[in-house]
């Protein structure tokens, strides 16, 4: 089961008011164990940066200036996405903006039902309770101490951890830099080879088997 886990971070909060895509990053789970494969661009929005979103991600209008844009990016993104899910926090919000940007490229839209919003499982699992994803990485006991911004690929990173735990909990002792070793390396566990049981009857066990059949009327045993 490929999935991806997919992070944004964007210039304001909607794309009808101008509002453009910044960084979009993006991290490959087969089976729900990062592969080790990720996607990541920053992005020249076209327009500048307001100061209360470059509070929150740090990119500011200069450090994004010689970036690609967004259509140049685009097609490589859809490539590695391909057909898998999509796991997103608050899924709602990403995939307006990215639908407004592939819809400027004149690229198809992302179909909203691909989307597995993380938001929604977590209120699922913890009614009343806080879901943003510091809120969800400190009831997890995830260490999210490098997140002093919002980061799109540490984003994912955090949230592949934090999908993993609502989808039934992390092995014990199994860190995400373990989980991000490429599949190919992962070894199968030795096993030993075992002789097979035996299962036929014993004397004893045929003899009441025998017995019973005396009791019966016309056995299927017997037919």
């Amino acid at each position: 089961m490929r999935e991806i886990v997919l992070d944004t971070e964007t210039t304001g909060l909607d794309p009808a008011a101008g509002h453009r895509v910044v960084e979009v990053a993006g991290l490959e789970l087969l089976n729900h164990m990062p592969t080790g494969r990720t996607f990541r661009e920053y992005i020249n929005p076209e327009r500048d940066m307001p100061e209360e979103a470059e509070k929150i991600h740090g990119l500011s209008a200069a450090f994004l200036a010689d970036k690609p844009r967004f259509a140049e990016i685009a097609q490589p993104f859809l490539d590695f996405i391909g057909e898998a899910k999509l796991v997103i926090h608050n899924a709602q919000f990403d995939m307006k903006f990215l639908n407004a940007e592939l819809n400027a490229a004149g690229l198809p839209r992302l179909a909203v039902d691909r989307a597995v919003d993380t938001v929604a499982l977590a209120r699922k699992r913890f009614p009343g309770g806080q879901v943003s994803l510091d809120a969800l990485c400190r009831r997890f006991e995830i260490d999210n101490s490098e997140r002093t911004f919002h980061g799109a690929l540490l984003d994912c990173e955090l949230l592949a951890e934090v999908y993993l735990e609502l989808c039934g909990g992390r092995q014990p002792g199994l860190t995400l830099e373990q989980r991000r070793q490429p599949m190919a390396q992962l070894q199968p566990l030795a096993r030993d080879a075992r002789p097979a049981r035996p299962h036929s009857p014993t004397p004893d066990e045929q003899a009441a088997h025998e017995a019973m059949l005396q009791k019966l009327t016309d056995p299927v045993w017997r037919q």
